[in-house]
């Protein structure tokens, strides 16, 4: 029997910072990235930040020749910012958004408002299933002081869950997007370990571009000078992971990032750098049995999942005290209502003797008690849902922790 040649899948990954009426020189980058496309004939294209469906539409036409398919994903308040385009039929599509995603009353940050999620394209290369996923999570802020780690942490967790589940029938996995973490960080590690994904960059036979494969520079000129500080070659966390499951191996050939300015331009194509990885998906011989998923018998996946676990509970202990300050606030604009409630009674009284409240500051203090009331009580019902969150999330985890030490104690 003829055995077939290799697929190569030739994917590209970029954050493209692409925010409407903020971000600079937005529609000229939109055109570099889509002239860029256009050329290179990508198999896979995978976006990350088109937060205005204009732009998207714009990609759209400029790349309806090279890539006659793709899709759009839509959630939050402004959009998930994903899309991807491909030179293969997409079959199917799905969203899942993460369950917790920063804090509404955290404005100047705006991950709450942008839905950070997961999109799942399924693809028929070959008579080959291929599950793609694009994503993007919780960006860091401060690495010394970062409050939303566990918040991170358990997009990560929940990232992880969502390959397990839905890749029971596919052949082939690819994962692209803005990770927002370092290659060490405990939600990398705690993805990695528990899909069993294969980091492009690590694992790559032939490399080419930034060092150490930074995808955040310190020579763009869009970067932020004062968080790269630190690291003066720039960090990575931008990702193209990748695994082969049944019969079907998957290594990466050839990885490539920009470094900097786009060639025969005076700017950049984003504050990130794109991620350009070639992929060869080869057939093996038949499969004898089920498949022993391997990252289940690695003992260091236990330490990293119980880590993971302590992150889940200091965010619990976090948002359990914002939850019983908003509480006591929520009382205390309660306590405020009843007292301006005793003073119209007052005021009515002494109407009558001709006592009369001032009216002005009587509705003024009614206002803010009332703001205060609505304002915490928002607050509170917000903080409760998140400790429900991450209760049920380290429950997740312990569960998890439990099955893999019998399996281990098993093996």
């Amino acid at each position: 029997m003829e055995t077939k040649p290799a697929l190569q899948l030739r994917v590209f990954n970029l954050n493209c910072w692409a925010i409407r009426y903020a971000s600079k020189l937005r529609e000229e980058r939109i055109k570099m990235i889509g002239d860029f496309l256009s050329q290179e004939h990508y198999d896979l294209v995978l976006l990350q930040e088109i937060w205005s469906e204009r732009d998207y539409f714009r990609l759209k036409e400029r790349l309806s020749s090279s890539h006659p398919f793709s899709h759009l994903f839509k959630s939050g308040v402004i959009g998930s910012g994903l899309c991807a385009f491909s030179r293969y039929a997409i079959l199917d599509t799905f969203l899942y958004c993460y369950s917790l995603n920063g804090y509404p009353y955290m404005i100047q940050h705006g991950d709450w408002f942008c839905g950070k999620s997961v999109g799942l394209l399924i693809l028929n290369i070959r008579d080959m299933v291929c599950n793609v996923y694009v994503t993007h999570l919780h960006a860091e802020y401060s690495r010394e002081k970062d409050r939303y780690l566990p918040h991170r942490v358990l997009q990560a967790w929940e990232l992880g869950q969502f390959i397990r589940h839905t890749s029971k029938g596919a052949d082939v996995l690819i994962i692209a997007g803005d990770m927002n973490m370092h290659p060490g960080d405990l939600g990398m590690r705690l993805l990695r370990e528990w899909t069993g994904l294969h980091d492009a960059f690590v694992e790559t036979e032939r490399f080419e571009g930034s060092q150490d494969g930074c995808t955040l520079l310190p020579n763009n000129c869009y970067s932020s000078q004062k968080e790269l500080e630190p690291f003066p070659h720039g960090i990575r966390i931008d990702y193209i992971l990748y695994k082969g499951l049944s019969k079907f191996r998957v290594r990466c050939k050839y990885l490539t990032t920009t470094k900097g300015t786009a060639p025969g331009k005076t700017i950049p194509y984003s504050d990130h750098e794109a991620v350009m990885a070639t992929l060869v998906v080869e057939k093996q011989g038949q499969a004898e049995g089920p498949p022993v998923k391997a990252e289940e018998l690695n003992p260091q996946l236990v330490d990293t999942v119980n880590e993971a676990r302590t992150e889940m509970r200091v965010g619990l202990h976090t948002a359990e005290s914002q939850r019983y300050s908003s509480g006591r606030m929520a009382v205390l604009g309660l306590l405020l209502l009843l007292l301006q409630g005793g003073m119209s009674l007052l005021s009515f009284l002494g109407s009558e003797v001709g006592h009369t409240f001032p009216k002005f500051s009587f509705y003024v203090l009614a206002f803010l008690a009332f703001a205060v009331l609505l304002v915490s009580t928002i607050v509170y019902v917000f903080h409760t849902i998140e400790v429900r969150l991450l209760q049920g999330t380290e429950a997740q985890m312990r569960l998890a922790v439990q099955v893999l030490q019998e399996k281990l104690s098993c093996g």
